[in-house]
């Protein structure tokens, strides 16, 4: 494993050789600092690290306007200083390249892994030129940083203009921009997984685990933005597995399609309006298939006082719940009062534990109170890799879900500088992420 520590930059400079169809710069972790201590600079406008490498950051990351940083299988980037909370602030380009087999890990140093909330570094946080991204098996892990006068996103004027906001594990804002997440986790981020301000996107086939300290979205968009989000697995999100908003509204009503995810416990630790699997607002547009439920503390929810646009599809979706609290709550009351909303396809628990999509293999926790509002011990029940999602033969959620609705990137996808195309993937007729196993 080669190893590029800023302090002992000469020495971590040695020639790695690339084939490429251009020239492409070595390594070069060596501080451009013009002054500043806290923020690293690199050199180059093509800058590769090298698969297996392992990044130390002890100081910000700042990827320039006219830069694209290329960060292959196997590598591993780690923040490693908890006084200044380090952030990757990307002005230009990123592409996160790795494999199933051997994804890239952004993490913090193991101390700091014992506290799932440790907000010891900040996240991926791009600026309102960056053209594009892309996130392809990567782990994102135990962000979430509180914003202080040091960190590089607010002397940036990015994400938040104040200090003491917590940062998101990515985010991205350049309306006439585009990135994919594909094939990642995003695990113990204190604060929202993901935060989009604009552009094109798919996110597909992720993991979105345990999120937010006293809130936060596991994904969470606004308004300029056109997107295709599936086949997601999203567990124990504080407050909402989805947050959809055509709040900040000024040339793009945003205009996102959802199909085919599973939220599972989501909402416990935020017991109040917002919290549960999806929430819509502020005019959003939005097309809502094949999504299933199990378990969050509430339904689908709009805000009464901003609701969505009505051209929008919110079914058919799957709801189950089982007690007596989960079902009610996500039932929908006379009088409109809590924004509840239901589908006339949608396919929902008609008592408690009714209706059970029955995953290959997850067994849930005895001591289920979607009301709790703890944040810590075992509510939910810590996350396990054994766990799996996918349905047995003879699941009710196996079949009823809708095919027969466009896409915004299934046909032409969206291509990126690294030459390859991701397209959305087909929509399927069971509810989920995954079918029967």
């Amino acid at each position: 494993m080669r190893t590029l520590i800023q302090s002992i930059c000469a020495a971590a400079c040695a020639a790695f050789i690339f084939t490429a169809c251009e020239p492409v710069n070595t390594p070069n972790p060596t501080p451009d600092l013009d002054g500043d201590e806290t923020v690293m600079k690199l050199q180059g406008t093509k800058i590769e690290w090298p698969a297996d490498t392992t990044v130390i950051l002890d100081r910000h990351l700042e990827i320039g306007v006219d830069q694209s940083l290329y960060i292959h299988e196997g590598a591993t980037v780690i923040a490693d200083n908890a006084e200044l909370k380090p952030e990757i602030v990307v002005l230009g380009n990123l592409y996160v390249l790795g494999t199933e087999k051997k994804p890239v890990t952004f993490t913090v140093e193991e101390s700091s892994r014992a506290n799932r909330f440790s907000r010891n570094w900040g996240g991926i946080i791009c600026g309102y030129d960056s053209k594009e991204v892309v996130l392809e098996n990567a782990i994102i892990e135990y962000g979430g940083a509180q914003t202080t006068e040091e960190s590089l996103s607010f002397r940036h004027k990015l994400f938040k203009t104040e200090t003491g906001e917590g940062v998101p594990a990515f985010h991205f804002c350049n309306p006439q921009g585009q990135f994919v997440i594909v094939n990642c986790t995003f695990r113990y981020n204190a604060e929202d997984h993901t935060y989009i301000t604009g552009g094109k996107s798919i996110m597909m086939n992720n993991r979105f685990i345990c999120n937010g300290f006293d809130g936060g979205e596991a994904i969470n968009y606004k308004s300029e933005c056109l997107a295709d989000i599936a086949n997601n697995l999203i567990y124990d999100a504080n407050t909402n597995g989805f947050k959809l908003s055509n709040g900040g509204f000024v040339n793009v009503q945003s205009h996102l399609i959802c199909y085919n995810n599973t939220m599972v416990n989501c909402g416990w630790r935020r017991p109040k309006v917002k919290g549960g699997c999806i929430w819509l607002e502020d005019n959003i547009w939005v097309e809502l298939y094949n999504n299933l439920m199990y378990d969050c503390r509430w339904g689908l929810k709009e805000s009464v006082e901003e609701p969505m646009d009505q051209k929008s599809v919110i079914t058919p979706n799957y709801y189950f719940a089982s007690t007596q609290t989960g079902w009610e709550q996500m039932q929908p009351t006379e009088d409109e009062e809590e924004g509840i909303r239901n589908g006339a396809d949608d396919i929902m628990s008609e008592k408690p534990g009714d209706k059970d999509p029955l995953f290959a293999n997850y067994t849930q926790q005895e001591n289920v109170n979607v009301n709790v509002g703890a944040n810590e011990g075992d509510i939910p029940q810590e996350w396990n890799d054994a766990w799996d999602f996918s349905l047995k033969a003879g699941s009710p959620a196996a079949q009823g879900g809708k095919t027969d609705f466009t896409r915004h990137y299934g046909t032409k996808g969206l291509t990126f500088a690294t030459g390859k195309t991701y397209a959305s993937p087909e929509p399927a007729e069971y509810f989920g992420a995954f079918g029967v196993k």
